[in-house]
């Protein structure tokens, strides 16, 4: 079978096989009485056979030695070849990556798009000080690949680059609560603390919705954080696990603070002492969780908060009586 003839039926073209000739790879059996290559069924077995081993990103020196040399074993140059594929696509998935969050930022122009790589770059560095000196510059520099914002806050354990980090997203947009929600639910309990504390930073109805559905979260921590928030912002339905927080003394004096932004509403003022009032009767005589909720009654107006003062100022704790005793004189002179 002539050069063309093999060219047609292996769909390798008449120059590669000649490329293939050069480099020893083929060998055609013989030749016609005019001097033409001349192609036995063996020699396209063998053509086939190098197409076959191209294709799994062999090398055509490789190819040669996997064809040639009987000593060769292919287990070490297969797990060889799966090594760099993993490696091939992990780069490759990584600039698609990085040219998607480019995309999304919407660039007006090259230096836009300058701009953002350089951001990108700074975000991955390995300084800190070099990560957090582009999270505060990201709003300024102009567009802002708001996914890459995220998944640097979600994977950063330095507070003062995550601080940074936190205060750009609050200012990036409206795209961030959402992809920061998909931190909630990751299996790792420090990513979900760094999304709920980046929502708690975002002051909009949907990072006020989220941080609602996060009170009922699995996570002890996601819950409480919300709780926070939400009481930092006068949402009422923070108010059960701010209590709860007094009582386990976690964060319990933030709790009471964010308790006293709802007690401005009166009713909700009257529920909060209410539910003081509740959890002091249950709590153990002489507990510290006495002690931190009546320090909690300071902030609560109205007439429940009042009148459980005055009965704790005869408390057989003395602490307790002290305390609310103090309260009741401060808010006598007001």
């Amino acid at each position: 079978m002539l050069i063309g003839d093999v060219a047609r039926r292996s769909g390798v073209s008449a120059r590669m096989l000649r490329h293939y000739e050069s480099l020893g790879l083929v060998r055609p059996t013989g030749r016609t009485g005019s001097g033409y290559r001349e192609y036995s069924g063996e020699d396209i077995r063998r053509i086939f056979h190098i197409e076959s081993l191209r294709s799994l990103g062999l090398s055509l020196r490789d190819v040669g030695r996997a064809l040639d040399d009987p000593a060769f074993a292919p287990a070490e140059l297969v797990d060889d070849l799966i090594e760099r594929t993993r490696e091939r696509i992990a780069a490759e998935t990584r600039l698609l990556t990085r040219l998607r969050r480019i995309g999304a930022a919407e660039p007006a122009g090259w230096e836009d798009v300058l701009q953002i790589v350089a951001l990108l770059q700074a975000l991955g560095s390995q300084s800190a000080g070099a990560r957090q000196r582009a999270a505060l510059s990201a709003i300024d520099e102009g567009p802002v690949p708001v996914e890459a914002l995220v998944e640097a806050v979600l994977g950063e354990s330095d507070p003062n680059v995550a601080g940074a980090l936190r205060w750009a997203l609050a200012q990036a947009g409206e795209d961030a609560p959402a992809l920061l929600a998909a931190g909630l639910d990751t299996p790792e309990a420090e990513v979900r603390e760094r999304a709920v504390r980046s929502i708690a930073e975002i002051a909009n109805a949907e990072a006020t919705a989220l941080l609602r559905d996060a009170l009922t979260h699995c996570d002890e921590v996601v819950r409480e954080q919300a709780a926070l928030a939400l009481g930092a912002r006068g949402v009422a339905d923070a108010v059960p696990t701010l209590l709860d927080m007094i009582v386990a003394g976690r964060n319990d004096a933030d709790a009471a603070d964010a308790l006293s932004v709802p007690a401005g509403d009166p009713a909700v003022a009257e529920r909060i002492a209410g539910g003081l009032v509740d959890r002091l009767a249950h709590a153990a005589a002489g507990s510290s969780a006495r002690r931190r909720l009546t320090q909690a009654l300071a902030d609560i107006p109205g007439s429940t908060s009042s009148r459980a003062l005055a009965k704790l100022s005869r408390d057989a704790d003395r602490v307790v009586a002290s305390t609310a005793t103090y309260i009741l004189e401060l808010r006598r002179a007001r």
